[in-house]
């Protein structure tokens, strides 16, 4: 990982969430930090974040992205043509988006096994958001920009089963705990 050239941006916001931008910049809710039930659950969100960066899908998406909406433009013109540009975007970027999550989740298990993290731990975190999604979630999940978490965590489990397995604690339960408070 190029640490040099990450950025880490803590937002105070409720939301159970983080995310890649453009030039290294990783951004982490306050309200990830607080769900997660210990520190390597947020290694392992944080290293699939890290993963989009150095996998460059951040520019990659961009690029498809701004391509596909000059080409529609170009085709169909600006007037009337917004909902339909959406919608096309939207279809045609969801199995891509999920084919790099998946990318993004598998090289996140590979970094965490190099720091000597348990990468069940990611797995957990995942399946644990997984009791969270909705019934219309799991209905429309091939719309979904993610695979849906319980896939998810179940690829991430299968992946790195027969890798190593000297796992180590990154902080104490106690200096996790206190970290939490500090952030409410």
């Amino acid at each position: 990982i190029d640490k040099a050239g990450l950025k880490v941006h803590v937002v105070e916001k409720d939301e159970i969430n983080a995310f890649a931008l453009p030039n290294g910049h990783l951004v982490i809710y306050s309200g990830l930090i607080q769900n997660c039930d210990n520190p390597e659950e947020l290694a392992g969100v944080m290293s699939h974040e890290i993963a989009h960066i150095q996998l460059k899908h951040v520019m990659k998406k961009l690029v498809k992205e701004i391509g596909l909406s000059v080409l529609i433009s170009l085709t169909l013109g600006n007037a009337g043509s917004e909902v339909l540009s959406e919608t096309i975007r939207l279809l045609s970027s969801s199995a891509y988006d999920r084919s790099i999550e998946k990318e993004a989740d598998l090289k996140a298990v590979d970094y965490m096994i190099n720091a000597k993290i348990n990468p069940e731990n990611l797995a957990n975190f995942l399946y644990k958001l997984s009791e969270n999604e909705n019934e219309i979630n799991a209905y429309l999940s091939w719309i979904s920009t993610h695979p849906e978490s319980k896939e998810r965590s179940k690829y991430i489990i299968e992946y790195a089963k027969n890798k190593s397995k000297n796992f180590e604690n990154i902080v104490s339960i106690y200096s996790w705990e206190t970290l939490q408070k500090e952030i409410q």
